[in-house]
């Protein structure tokens, strides 16, 4: 190669990453947020805050086109995502279950239940499609409710468990709770129900079985109707112990679990790896480590639960007054 030609091979392979990077830098990427909630959505402002901590600024380098319904209605949207300018679709809760049929888009979600009993993953470690995400599903924590509950309420004998059997996973996060309720001496009365449209019903079942206390697994049907259950357990003087933050928020006793918003804004770091050309079937689907006690002093007062001075009280990580 002649000394001209090779300053000039130099040069070009030289400027070649800038060209690059700033065509990236021009690349507008498309993200579809579905789920089956409705705004104002937390959610979805957990996963923005992340993505503006990574640099992504909507309308400049980062769409974001949100899709709200339920899954049915979900369903007619994803077919047109295969026809679209699609960089990545992320799914809330129960909407994960609609994009079940999603295989040519990477999927991230964040999901109450268990991924690998819903199909889309086929290990936590290894999801080998092209989902992956968080899931807040955590055996051990089924028993720490218990045990929180029975702290916050001595008396416990009888427990009222209500459960949305239309939840993946939820088989075995009853088996967890019954195997505590049995340690601790604690009666466990079943009461499940199947999506939104029987809750009604498992509520007026509970309301007769004469429990010291209840317990509700934590899903997103649960989570809607959060300011009822609130009402009904003070109505019937239920100590009542849920997953979330959002329930005390509401009005509700006790909670422990995950920081949902703050899974979503850890969320956008694998966005971000994913755009930035990472295959999602080796990100592993992640549980968040960190765990937080909500209690609702107002709640507990109205209860007749005296907590003023309890020791649990240094234990929260933050209470209602």
């Amino acid at each position: 190669m002649r000394r001209r030609d090779f300053l000039r091979f130099v040069a070009g392979a030289t400027a070649w990453p800038a060209v690059a990077r700033a065509q990236e830098a021009r690349k507008v990427y498309h993200i579809h947020w579905l789920s089956t909630g409705s705004e104002p959505d937390p959610f979805l402002d957990g996963f923005r805050e992340g993505l503006s901590a990574l640099g992504y600024v909507e309308g400049k380098n980062v769409a974001l086109e949100k899709h709200y319904g339920n899954p049915a209605a979900l369903r007619s949207v994803i077919s047109e995502l295969r026809r679209g300018d699609v960089d990545l679709a992320v799914s809330s809760g129960p909407a994960t279950r609609a994009m079940k049929t999603v295989k040519d888009i990477p999927v991230l979600f964040a999901l109450s239940g268990d991924p690998v009993a819903l199909g889309v993953v086929k290990s936590l470690a290894q999801p080998g499609t092209n989902f992956t995400g968080s899931t807040f599903l955590s055996l051990e924590l089924a028993g720490k409710r218990v045990e929180l509950l029975k702290d916050i309420y001595p008396g416990l004998r009888k427990l009222a468990v209500l459960s949305n059997t239309d939840h993946p996973g939820e088989p075995s996060e009853w088996r967890a709770t019954l195997q505590t309720c049995t340690g601790l001496g604690i009666k466990p009365t079943y009461i499940p129900f199947a999506g939104a449209g029987e809750l009604d019903n498992a509520l007026e079942e509970a309301s007769g079985e004469d429990a010291d206390a209840m317990l509700v697994f934590p899903d997103v049907v649960t989570m809607v109707d959060r300011a009822k259950l609130a009402e009904f357990a003070l109505a019937h003087q239920l100590p009542l112990m849920f997953g979330w933050s959002e329930y005390c928020e509401a009005g509700g006793l006790l909670s422990y679990g995950a920081n949902q918003r703050a899974t979503y804004r850890w969320l956008a770091s694998y966005a971000d790896r994913i755009l930035r050309g990472e295959d999602p079937a080796v990100l592993p689907v992640m549980r968040p480590e960190k765990f937080e006690l909500v209690i609702n002093l107002k709640t507990a007062r109205l209860l007749g639960i005296e907590l003023d001075t309890s020791a649990i009280l240094f234990r929260a990580n933050k209470v209602i007054a």
